[in-house]
């Protein structure tokens, strides 16, 4: 069994907010296009084309319809992966090593190599958060992008995970939660940013920001001056011919 560090240097995670995903999927593409072509074994697919098929992501949207107690339903967009929690089942059930939780960022990584597909870890995680690859025959799981955010050949913009760099409505945020001073902690602090099924306690570093009260709709209806005809009467050969018909 592998052991979890007491403490860690820092504790890089995600910021999610989840009023403004638009889920688009956008984070699910690019985070299976960069891993796939450059980190550990390529994502599988199975019968992509097929009826029956399947595939191994590291991140997924789920969309749910959410009734508040007041106003109207809410339609929210769930990204998911790993959260890299502080107190991981999944490093402490892993037999062989594989699964280990690095003391100098907090990252929970999967060492492929030593790692047998015996899927204990999935069964301890309760986010679901790792998908055994079919073709390959290990777990995968997010990594926050090592390969990306230590890379000093990129420029400093980039040096973050794929799904934050590719995020179009600016949802997903990284940076370290253990700094009460960084950019992410603040955003948690401001927003009232949470746990994800804290009863389990894992202490998952990731934090989830709600989604915001939303205004009643409008009573009008937004695209009916748009609707209206341009012209009340038709015009030219338009008007001419329709005054003719009215005579046959």
């Amino acid at each position: 069994m592998t052991t979890l560090p007491t403490s860690t240097q820092k504790k890089l995670g995600l910021v999610i907010d989840l009023d403004t995903c638009v889920g688009c999927h956008a984070c699910v593409i690019s985070c299976k296009g960069w891993n796939t072509e450059n980190y550990g074994a390529p994502l599988s697919d199975q019968n992509a084309y097929g009826g029956d098929n399947s595939g191994t992501f590291l991140n997924r949207v789920h969309s749910y319809e959410v009734q508040p107690e007041q106003g109207e339903a809410q339609l929210i967009h769930f990204p998911k992966s790993c959260l890299h929690c502080e107190d991981a089942p999944c490093v402490t059930v892993c037999p062989t090593g594989a699964s280990y939780k690095r003391v100098e960022d907090g990252i929970v990584l999967v060492n492929e190599s030593d790692c047998i597909g015996c899927g204990l870890c999935a069964w301890a995680c309760p986010y679901g958060a790792r998908e055994l690859d079919q073709a390959e025959g290990v777990m995968k799981k997010c990594t926050l992008c090592v390969d990306r955010i230590y890379n000093e050949n990129l420029p400093e913009e980039d040096r973050q995970p794929a799904c934050v760099r590719t995020c179009p409505s600016n949802a997903r945020h990284f940076g370290d939660l253990g700094d009460p001073d960084s950019d992410v902690s603040k955003l948690v602090a401001e927003r009232g940013g949470m746990d994800l099924m804290p009863e389990q306690g894992t202490k998952p570093v990731n934090q989830y920001l709600p989604p915001r009260p939303k205004d009643a709709l409008p009573e009008f209806d937004v695209l009916a001056p748009f609707l209206e005809p341009v012209a009340q009467e038709p015009k030219g050969f338009l008007g001419w011919l329709d005054k003719t018909l009215e005579k046959l």
